[in-house]
């Protein structure tokens, strides 16, 4: 983008161009295509300030002045929604993605691929390159292309059972996470069979399914398909396609992919972080004790909020441009305001996360404990700014109800539809686990992971892990600014890679490094 931008105020003629992009992002999620954008004087001018970015001739994502060439949040938080627009504007209805691609969407990976795979009816093979080395890739066969295809983010899918008939073993071993949630979702084994049966029989999937089913532990399922094909005097050979020690999900009525990627992730995870952080050495101070020792870490725990909702135009930034109190720099004193309602909003959450610290403390359940109080902290957080007016009062009421994005991150939050069964799950796993360590790491990370709020996820997820800490006798854990970049890392390759051991390695080695000489070393030097 154009780093020399210019700083119009009271312009008019980006007044109405903003009317115009407002509508157009609202409409599209975002995405805006030259054709929708009549007024080239408006397209450039936007693209100008900052407002509009190119992602290839004729299609634009809405983005923030305030981005540089390298910053990938616009795109990763535009990235289906211009897949979709894209895909539909060239093709309308006639492609479906690969079936690997669809199974990666009805399983809830929300993990922005570098490649998405789409299948044509009556088009040229083509590789599309986007912005961060990312790209489609379409081709021809209208074979691969599912007469029952479904929509799924506004992109046309192959449905699960189809699905998991058509792809690879590479598919089990590549992605066990996403194969084992698409088992789960599918109710009865004869969702399988018309697939497995049509034409040419699938006798190699129809095994290679049939021994998935036993792997997962639903034995009846793999039964019925072995059945069907020795009524045709077909006997499979079972070559489980599985490369895991065990199943990771245990057999429930539960359909949610969203739920079941939660409880996947924790029970595949758990013993990685057993194994890297030191044992629990359990709850043997005083309350009193424990409690002060936390408010000699208060001064050096307050840390920026990690995530933002995603560049929108609203109607406060077009009055603002209208009256000419519009800065594309920032505004330094709003800037200071925010900063110091900020931080009297930690200091009040801060006191209220020791009252929840010392239920912890007197043995209460640590995962009942921040199941009920995890919104007195939010609350407590942003308290001061809602009287300031500056931010809504409306955000302090519950969970966001909107998409939002995690800056440079690949791993986009759960949609808001999903938050209330995902955070149900959350709370019930931590409450049942037996292990400090794990509650801690685990709880905050798919508390970050799910990411309930529009701001804030951050602090409430580190408070939600000291909380979790204290509960096996663990000290007051401060994440240090200087090491940013490496708690981010170790939490996208959580989020992206599906590595928590990074994660916990860092936590433990932050924990076990803390010391009032160590802070005031880092406060001098900041």
């Amino acid at each position: 983008m154009n780093s020399s931008r210019g700083k119009p105020k009271g312009n008019p003629t980006l007044v109405a161009a903003l009317k115009t992009l407002k509508r157009l992002q609202e409409k599209h999620d975002g995405v805006v295509e030259a054709s929708d954008l009549k007024d080239d004087e408006q397209r450039i001018l936007l693209v100008e300030t900052g407002f509009l970015r190119p992602v290839m001739k004729g299609w634009y994502i809405c983005s923030s002045p305030s981005d540089n060439d390298a910053d990938t949040t616009a795109w990763y938080a535009s990235f289906w929604a211009f897949v979709s627009g894209y895909l539909g504007k060239r093709f309308g209805k006639r492609y479906c993605l690969n079936p690997e691609a669809s199974l990666m969407l009805h399983t809830g990976n929300t993990t922005v691929p570098r490649q998405v795979t789409c299948v044509t009816i009556d088009s040229g093979t083509s590789k599309v390159d986007l912005p961060f080395n990312t790209s489609l890739l379409i081709y021809p066969d209208k074979n691969r292309v599912s007469n029952a295809r479904l929509e799924v983010r506004g992109l046309q899918a192959w449905p699960v059972a189809e699905a998991l008939c058509l792809v690879g073993p590479s598919f089990f071993v590549n992605n066990p996470r996403e194969a084992e949630i698409a088992l789960a979702t599918v109710r009865h084994a004869s969702e399988l069979l018309p697939t497995l049966l049509a034409g040419d029989k699938m006798v190699t999937a129809a095994g290679r399914l049939a021994a998935a089913f036993e792997f997962v532990k639903r034995p009846d399922e793999a039964e019925h398909i072995q059945k069907a094909f020795a009524k045709l005097k077909i006997t499979l050979k079972l070559v489980n396609p599985f490369e895991l020690a065990e199943p990771t999900i245990t057999p429930s009525k539960e359909r949610s992919p969203y739920v079941l990627r939660l409880r996947s992730m924790w029970a595949g995870w758990r013993q990685d972080v057993i194994n890297v952080f030191p044992p629990s050495p359990g709850i043997k101070q005083e309350g009193a004790d424990y409690l002060a020792q936390v408010d000699e870490r208060y001064v050096s725990d307050a840390y920026n909020s990690l995530s933002i909702e995603g560049y929108r135009v609203t109607d406060e930034l077009i009055e603002r441009v209208a009256s000419g109190d519009w800065n594309p720099d920032g505004d330094s004193q709003h800037n200071r305001t925010r900063d110091a309602l900020a931080a009297r909003g930690y200091y009040q959450a801060f006191q209220a996360v020791k009252e929840s610290i010392g239920k912890v403390l007197a043995k209460d359940n640590a995962g009942l404990v921040v199941k009920r109080d995890h919104h007195e902290w939010y609350a407590e957080l942003f308290g001061a700014s809602v009287t300031a007016g500056i931010v809504e009062a409306s955000q302090l009421t519950g969970y966001r109800r909107g998409p939002i994005f995690i800056r440079n991150s690949m791993h986009t939050p759960l949609p808001s539809e999903a938050l209330l069964d995902s955070l149900e799950t959350l709370w019930d796993l931590i409450e049942t686990e037996p292990e400090a360590s794990v509650r801690a790491v685990l709880g905050h990370h798919l508390f970050v992971f799910i990411h309930p709020y529009f701001d804030g996820n951050g602090r409430i997820g580190r408070f939600l892990m000291n909380t979790l800490l204290a509960s096996g006798g663990y000290p007051w854990t401060v994440i240090r600014m200087s090491r940013r970049d490496v708690y981010m890392k170790a939490l996208e390759a959580a989020s992206v890679q599906g590595q928590i051991k990074p994660l916990a390695e860092f936590i433990a080695q932050e924990m076990n490094e803390w010391s009032p000489e160590r802070e005031t070393k880092n406060n001098a030097k900041g």
